[in-house]
Order: structure tokens, then C-alpha cells, then sequence
């Protein structure tokens, strides 16, 4: 589970705001000479420079316990490393979609996976060895997993010869729903093609840009010190929402009516040189318009928020100063950070169908973490359960059913700040079971510190879905390309649920989102192919190609800016949207043209 790096932020947040390019967005304008899609022809390809060799891949497969003593790579945000791999070739290691703004590598001879963006330190080669005909057995066998008793210790039980069907339960009776229940269908036709695309306006620092949101009209997109919502079938522009400076963060949830919220800089105070994110509003994302914007004091000035979320109508962030929430149709204030005696705050929370919050009380070092579902118009809490000690951050997967990431005790040792999944009851708070996900083994990712910032994962249907790390193909020798698997665990046992979607050589499959008992999962392409968003089977792992994207060079090398891990992917209905979260100064090495965003549809 490889996360890649965060560029350092500057004092007081985001750092200066940024002027927008003359004129703004606008309109979606046709890609200048050199761009890609109808009518444009696209560029010859550049030759690409070869990487450095990279080193020998994980094992992977169903869980083992997690590696004794491994350091944990995850902490401060690091500056991202300055090479970028695309959609690979014969032979390349398939490294992800890498970083905006890196060139792209040549074809080399096979070679392992890279240790990824995370920091992640290989294994030896033995080590390797015998791990990967563990795993291979373990995938045929049942797997391994344990649950946590009553009394909180580990139990570890294998099973071999499972009766269960492929939805994890026998007659699909018990150990969670099988699949079905999407609205996601596949159209007659699913070859997709580029509706618009949005060029990287010019900046001369690092801009973040956070915040994308799909309805079944509306795509929306921030940029510099604005919101931009764009028709979504045919890109043009229906509003533009100026702001006094940069988005700082923004919830991926949206009400059926259409509402989100973020939070955004404020104008400079008097003295200081940054502006800071103190302004957190409800945008309607229909007409482009604010809602609210509120803000609450921490001493003599406002308070700072580094996350928001929207749950059960309630608009609640997170800080250094504690949480807040606000009632999201009114703005009405319902409660505000409060710091108790014993050093108790709410670090942040999760949002969707639910409010949960993840308290920390006592020493930074050393904290106690409890996660909290809440009532979401007073945060009274419904329930408690008390996070193993040697958890510093914990991370909400899903709020229904309730799911959380941590690493416990730094051992993930790979950057995505997960070691273990643990499923909990909302109404009662009693651990169900805890799922350990070695990172060397599996991909998922979460933000170092963000409560609310996970991504390839997904939970619904009485499952967690979880995807391995990329390995050799069927040829085992890297030749036939890399590629990874999705599997299943119960969330009522823990236990893994016989059968896994196979991305297939070549490929590799990131879970997006949940769709009914179904998962919505990004497939990144061999070489030659254009990338999918497929509809997997909650019951029996059946992959539904809902979306498939041009083959063409240009098309498949502007999506390779973007990725699960540090770009923002929204599909909806046929309509799959791709944007930048960070923009960086032209590269004088290359002159890839680059992106904030791209739509692609059947329509």
C-alpha cells in the first residue's frame, strides 16, 4: 500500500493565494496544437528516457501477520519524486499513473515493481520466495485471517476446503450480501470518448486544488481561487464561483440535492503573510452559489481547518483546535472545538450516511484514539470503541457500515498508514473483527493524517474490499505484465471470501467506490489498451466493463496524470471525470501539455 508523497505546505496553510490565469477557465476551450481527442490530431510520441532499475517485488496474497519491526515510511509530506511512469509497456514494471509534471519512462527490460511513492522497503529475495508460495497456497486453500475475540486477543484460524459460496456465505444466507442492488448498468455501447478537457492553467508555485463533484448534470472542479461547474455531457460552463483564495478541502459527499461543502482561505489578517483556512461553506453545486460561510474563533483570531465532511445533514471538520459542525440547510452553528482537561478533542470525521468522529485525548506522542459514532445535529456520542494502543491516526473507511484504517504501532512500514482494518458496530461499539492488511501485500491507502482521505478500498454489502499489491503475471516473469487482484473480507468475521477479480495481465484494478452490493473499480491498462471502469459483483466477483476508454496514444498519456491515489476520479451514469488535486510550475524538461482536468462519456 504505496502512498505517494505530499509536496510541504506552506506556513499558515496552502500559502499565498494564487492569481487565476486571464480570463479564468471560461468556457472549455479546444485543446491548443498538440492536444488530444476530436478534431485535433494528436502529437508523435516523445521518446522517453529510461528509469532507474527497480527492485524486486512483494509477495502478495491473503493476510499474514505483519512484519515485525518495520518502520513506518509515513509522517510529514515529503516532496514528490521527480519521475513519472505512464501506462507502461512489454516488460516495464506497472508503477501506477506517477506524478504531474514528470516525463515519461522508456520501455527497459523486466525488472521487479519499484518500492512506490510510499517509501516502501523491499523484502529479500528469499524472503519473497517463500512468501509468494505461501500466498499462492493460501489462495487456493481459503486463506488465513484473524478476528478479534471478546477478550481482544488475536485468534488465528485457517480454513481450507470452504462449503461457502463465492458471496461468502453458505446459499449466500450468512457472512454478508451477495452482489447486485447498483444503479451502475452497462450501455450498449461503452466506448467512450473525449468530451472535454481543461488545460493546466499556468502557476509559478505549487497550488493545491482540491475538490471534484459529479452529479447527473454537473461536474464540478476547483481551481486557482475558484469553483468552476461545467455542463457534463458537453463541457460547457454553467457558473463560476470566485473565492478569496484556494480551496483547502473539500468532502467527496454530496446530498441528493445536490449539496457538498469545503472549506477555502480567508482574506490575510492584518501582519501575517498567509492566508489561512478558516472559511468553511455548503456550496449548492446546481447554481454555483454559497450557500453559508461560517467561521469560528480559536482565541483572538479564527480557527484553522485542515478537513471537511458532510453527514446525516451536518457539515462537521476537523483541526489542531478540535472539531466543529454546522447544520448544513441553515449554518447554523452546532457545536465548536473544545478542548477538555484530559487533553480530549475531535480530530476530525467521517461523513456519508453517518457522522462518526475519531477523538484523541492525552499525550501527541502517545495519544489514546476512540472512534465515535455521533449524533449528528448535538455529537452526542451513540457509541465508543477504544483504538489498540500504538494507534496514532485512524482513518474512516465507511461511517455505515463502519469500518476504520490504522496503523498500529508504525508497522505498515509502506506509507499508506494502514496495518489493519477494523469493522465495528455502530449502535453498540463492539469490535466485530480486525483485518490485518500487510502493506507489502495489499494496496489500499490512506492519508497520514486526514481522517477521511482513503483510497483503493471500499466496504458495503457485510464486505470489505481490499486490492493486492501489483505482482508478475501469469508468465511470472514480468513479460506478461504486472498486475493485481481484488479480494473480499467479512466484516462480521474478518474472514476472507473465497474467490478475488482478477485485473488480468497487464492490468490492475482500484476499487472507487461501492454501488449497491457492487464496486466500482478503476482498471489501469496494459500498454496498448485504453483504461475501464468496470462494475465487480459483490456475490461473485464477475467484472462488468461499464466504461472503456480510447486506446489512442494521446488520450491514454493525458490519463496518465491522474491516478487513485493522488488525482480525483468521479463516475456516474456513463461519465467518468479525471482531475489534478496539484498544480506545479511548467517543467522546462518536457513539454507534455498537462491537464486539470479530463471528461470522458458513452454519451
Amino acid at each position: 500500500m504505496s502512498q505517494p508523497p505530499q509536496p510541504p505546505q506552506q506556513p499558515g496553510g496552502f500559502g499565498a493565494p494564487q492569481e487565476p490565469p486571464a480570463g479564468g477557465f471560461g468556457a472549455p476551450t479546444p485543446p491548443p496544437a498538440g492536444g488530444f481527442g476530436a478534431p485535433t490530431p494528436p502529437p508523435p510520441a516523445m521518446p522517453p528516457a529510461p528509469p532507474a532499475q527497480p527492485p524486486t517485488a512483494p509477495a502478495y496474497g491473503y493476510p499474514q501477520a505483519p512484519p515485525p519491526g518495520q518502520p513506518s515510511a509515513y509522517g510529514y509530506p515529503q516532496t514528490p519524486p521527480p519521475a513519472q511512469p505512464g501506462y507502461g509497456y512489454p516488460g516495464q514494471p506497472q508503477q501506477g499513473y506517477g506524478y504531474p509534471g514528470q516525463p515519461v519512462t522508456q520501455p527497459m527490460a523486466p525488472q521487479g515493481p519499484p518500492g512506490g511513492p510510499g517509501g516502501k522497503k523491499p523484502s529479500t529475495q528469499t524472503t519473497i520466495i517463500i512468501a509468494a508460495v505461501v500466498a499462492v497456497a493460501l489462495i487456493v486453500g481459503g486463506g488465513v485471517w484473524y478476528a478479534k475475540g471478546k477478550d481482544g486477543d488475536k485468534k488465528d484460524e485457517s480454513k481450507s476446503g470452504s462449503t461457502q459460496g463465492a458471496d461468502g456465505g453458505k446459499d449466500g444466507k450468512e457472512g454478508g450480501s451477495t452482489g447486485g442492488g447498483g444503479k451502475e448498468q452497462a450501455p450498449a455501447n461503452v466506448a467512450s470518448k473525449v468530451l472535454f478537457q481543461v488545460p493546466q492553467p499556468k502557476v509559478a508555485d505549487l497550488v493545491h486544488v482540491n475538490g471534484s463533484w459529479l452529479t447527473d448534470k454537473v461536474y464540478a472542479k476547483s481551481g486557482v481561487n475558484e469553483i468552476v461547474g461545467y455542463d457534463s455531457a458537453k463541457g460547457t460552463q454553467l457558473w463560476k464561483l470566485p473565492l478569496p483564495g484556494a480551496v483547502c478541502a473539500a468532502t467527496t459527499h454530496v446530498t441528493s440535492d445536490g449539496k457538498t461543502a469545503i472549506i477555502y482561505e480567508g482574506p490575510k489578517a492584518s501582519g501575517e503573510k498567509y492566508a489561512r483556512c478558516t472559511e468553511v461553506a455548503a456550496l449548492d453545486l446546481a447554481t454555483g452559489k454559497l450557500a453559508w460561510t461560517n467561521s469560528v474563533k480559536d482565541g483572538d483570531r479564527k480557527a484553522m481547518y485542515e478537513e471537511v465532511t458532510v453527514g446525516g445533514g451536518t457539515v462537521a471538520t476537523g483541526g489542531t483546535s478540535g472539531g466543529a459542525a454546522w447544520d448544513l440547510a441553515t449554518g447554523k452553528l452546532l457545536w465548536q472545538p473544545k478542548i477538555t482537561t484530559d487533553q480530549c478533542k475531535d480530530a476530525g470525521y467521517g461523513g456519508g450516511e453517518a457522522l462518526v468522529a475519531v477523538r484523541k485525548c492525552g499525550d501527541y506522542d502517545n495519544p489514546t484514539v476512540t472512534i465515535q459514532p455521533l449524533n449528528p445535529k448535538t455529537g452526542a456520542p451513540a457509541a465508543s470503541y477504544k483504538m489498540p494502543a500504538g494507534v496514532q491516526y485512524a482513518h474512516i473507511v465507511s461511517t455505515k457500515p463502519l469500518v476504520v484504517a490504522a496503523d498500529v504501532g508504525d508497522t505498515a512500514g509502506d506509507g499508506s498508514g494502514i496495518s489493519d482494518f477494523f469493522s465495528i458496530d455502530d449502535k453498540t461499539g463492539k469490535l466485530l473483527a480486525r483485518i490485518p492488511a500487510p502493506g507489502d501485500k495489499y494496496a489500499a491507502d490512506c492519508d497520514s493524517t486526514e481522517v477521511e482521505k482513503c483510497t483503493s478500498v471500499a466496504a458495503g454489502g457485510g464486505k470489505l474490499y481490499v486490492p493486492t499489491e501489483e505482482h508478475d503475471g501469469a508468465g511470472g516473469n514480468g513479460y506478461s505484465g504486472r498486475t493485481n487482484e481484488i479480494l473480499a473480507f467479512d466484516l462480521a468475521t474478518g474472514q476472507p471470501v473465497p474467490g478475488k477479480a482478477d485485473a488480468g495481465d497487464g492490468s490492475s484494478l482500484a476499487p472507487l467506490r461501492m454501488d449497491g452490493n457492487n464496486v466500482i473499480a478503476f482498471k489501469k491498462p496494459p500498454y496498448d489498451k485504453g483504461s475501464q471502469i468496470v462494475s465487480v459483483d459483490g456475490g461473485s466477483f464477475k467484472q462488468t466493463v461499464l466504461l472503456q476508454n480510447p486506446a489512442d496514444t494521446s488520450v491514454r498519456d493525458a490519463l496518465s496524470q491522474f491516478g487513485p491515489e493522488y488525482g480525483e476520479i468521479r463516475y456516474n451514469q456513463g461519465k467518468l471525470f479525471m482531475s489534478a488535486t496539484l498544480l506545479s510550475k511548467p517543467s522546462t524538461l518536457t513539454d507534455e501539455k498537462k491537464y486539470l482536468l479530463i471528461g470522458l462519456g458513452t454519451g
